[in-house]
């Protein structure tokens, strides 16, 4: 009796204790699934906000003509004011201002904010030290642009969750402005936190379950709720599986995007791109191509994973290019492989056109490998494709940027480079050239009588004398050598890692190219072009680059003097031993340029002329 009492006493305690434990653990769970969501919610918003801020802030300056340098002048164009009053109808942003880097709102979709001065901490001492600043804020519906009011009564006891966020514009390292965003996530907010409680509930119930399921594993030692609890605990850890998948993909992604919009190069892009694919998407051979600046063919600039790049593809050997949309080798009963795909075994692959505003600039094909099944490789096609859209727009900004940087520096009429290139080239090479004791030469170089092609043919003429001479400088330079319109007829060619008497025998040998260039124009063939040169070399003529150029530029003077068609030393200075003619070389180029009247008038204008040539008292210029 005892015993049966005993165990009676002791299997109610055992049944007591397990009902307290499952109340205990069924009041943690009803407290998680009504508290735990809001903090998580506030930071998957915050985190997610501060990402697409970033995107807000670069379409805002793209699109923006003058980019980062309307933060500096805080003006804008009619263009510039039509585009940013569109962005809060097409996208989340309700509200957003410019500001200067003093803190002034220069623009504002709301047009009251304009004139307005932000002086509080957040924004000196962190917005303006290039940091984003984010706050999260209840705001009554009055406040929030743009929405409908059905009950004005509803105003005063209705709020909205509201992010307000600041992007630091900087410009060469410096902050010149910033833009404050504000985006109303009440129903993001509402819509995550249901579902954030649907899922806590779901993991709340199957928690409760389980231990509903050891209760009676424990109180009746059922071998098959042992089976249930085993098959429950499978299904928990793929599930956890799957998740901590999906959470690494978004994180690489995260950071592949941040290290992609870092990049300086196409090259160095290209090379982020194989690190960061080869983890993304592990046993896929992959390979990218990107269009020449022909568009003629594709160029091979990527590849990972054992996937192997040709040289260049045809556009036309990509069914993904030729129909406009991406191709999937293997999903359909019927399939033709891509040329570029050539020799193919069988495989499924995906060709994912790579789009930047609307053009195709380049192809990523990837290709399932030996140890992928072909299940496992399409459920990759949507992560894929995620990943091309990064590398799009990435290679689009990093081309966008080299485009800009050429326009520079760059002189419009004869293709070279311009003055401000000349000066950031020669400081560079007077550092090389005391750090490794290099030689390095100026050549300054004037055409002469050039004012006679300007008052007896036009200046029309004129530039294409100018096209012409600057075709044989480009012509006659090598490997670092650069060469440069300084101003009008006036040119420079910069000549490293040559002795003096190299230098010498290059400008001559420039000289006699000039001399035997004959321009047509219209129906008649111009007067014969020559042109004359003074030669400074380092250090003998100057260690500064002003030195090197008012010695250059004195030499130039004197071979005017002499009478012009010739080169002369800095300081009257001959070259030793002697330079010949017979042991001059001429750079490889054309011995004649001819320009018909018709192509006249696709010239670009020309920078440096202000309008009719005016009488010159100039000496280089009167001859």
């Amino acid at each position: 009796m005892k015993t049966s009492v005993h165990t009676l006493i002791t299997s109610r305690l055992k049944s007591a204790t397990l009902v307290l434990v499952f109340m205990a653990v069924a009041a943690s769970s009803w407290w998680v699934v009504n508290f735990v969501p809001e903090e998580l919610t506030d930071r998957m918003l915050a985190t997610d906000i501060r990402l697409r801020s970033e995107q807000w802030k670069r379409r805002v300056l793209v699109q923006i003509a003058s980019g980062s340098e309307a933060f500096v002048n805080g003006e804008l164009s009619e263009r510039d004011i039509s585009f940013l009053t569109d962005i809060t109808s097409t996208s989340d942003i309700y509200r957003y201002k410019l500001y200067r880097a003093d803190g002034q709102v220069f623009w504002s979709s709301r047009a009251s904010d304009i004139g307005q001065i932000n002086t509080k901490d957040y924004f000196v001492n962190m917005v303006a030290t290039g940091r984003v600043y984010q706050k999260h804020v209840d705001l009554p519906m009055s406040e929030i642009d743009g929405m409908n009011f059905h009950d004005a009564s509803m105003m005063a006891d209705m709020e909205h969750a509201v992010f307000e966020i600041y992007e630091p514009v900087m410009q060469d390292g410096q902050f010149v402005g910033a833009i404050e965003f504000y985006t109303d996530v009440t129903r993001l907010h509402e819509t995550f936190v249901d579902r954030l409680q649907t899922g806590l509930f779901i993991i709340a119930t199957v928690v409760l379950t389980l231990l509903g399921l050891f209760t009676v594993i424990t109180l009746q030692s059922g071998r098959w709720q042992v089976n249930q609890l085993k098959q429950r605990a499978l299904k928990d850890r793929v599930w956890r599986a799957k998740e901590a998948r999906i959470a690494r993909e978004v994180k690489l992604l995260g950071e592949l995007n941040e290290w992609l919009q870092s990049s300086r190069s196409l090259t160095e892009l290209f090379d982020m791109v194989s690190r960061f694919m080869a983890h993304i998407l592990p046993g896929i051979e992959g390979t990218i191509y990107v269009y020449s600046n022909s568009r003629d063919v594709l160029d091979g600039c990527a590849s990972w994973n054992g996937g192997v790049h040709l040289d260049h593809i045809h556009p036309e050997s990509c069914w993904g290019l030729r129909r406009g949309r991406s191709y999937v080798f293997g999903l359909s009963e019927v399939d033709f492989t891509c040329e570029h795909a050539e020799p193919h075994d069988q495989n499924p692959y995906f060709c994912f056109p790579i789009l930047a505003h609307g053009e195709a600039v380049g192809l990523m094909h990837l290709k399932a490998g030996r140890m992928i099944t072909d299940d496992e490789f399409q459920q990759t096609r949507k992560l894929a494709q995620m990943c091309a859209e990064q590398i799009s727009m990435a290679i689009a900004n990093v081309q966008m940027r080299d485009q800009l940087q050429d326009q520079s520096v760059r002189d419009s009429l004869t293709g070279l480079f311009n003055r401000r290139h000349l000066t950031d080239s020669m400081r560079k090479l007077i550092l090389r050239a005391q750090k490794d004791a290099r030689p390095l030469s100026v050549v300054a170089v004037d055409v002469d009588h050039f004012k006679k092609f300007n008052d007896n043919h036009g200046h029309d003429a004129g530039d294409m004398v100018l096209r012409a001479v600057g075709a044989a400088l480009e012509a006659a330079c090598d490997g670092d050598e650069v060469a440069c319109r300084s101003g009008g007829e006036e040119f420079m060619l910069l000549l490293p890692d040559l002795s003096p008497d190299e230098a010498f025998e290059r400008a001559e040998a420039l000289r006699l190219a000039v001399e035997n260039i004959t321009v047509r124009y219209g129906d008649k063939t111009l007067p014969r072009i020559t042109i004359s040169a003074g030669l400074s070399s380092y250090p003998q003529h100057g260690t500064m680059p002003q030195d090197l150029m008012r010695s250059a530029d004195d030499a130039l003077y004197a071979a005017k003097g002499k009478g012009r068609n010739q080169v002369a030393w800095a300081n009257n200075q001959p070259p030793e031993p002697p330079i010949t003619e017979p042991e001059m070389t001429t750079p490889k180029m054309a011995d004649t340029t001819e320009t018909s009247g018709i192509a006249l008038h696709g010239l670009e204008p020309d920078p440096f002329r202000q309008g009719p040539t005016a009488p010159e008292t100039d000496d280089r210029e009167a001859g």
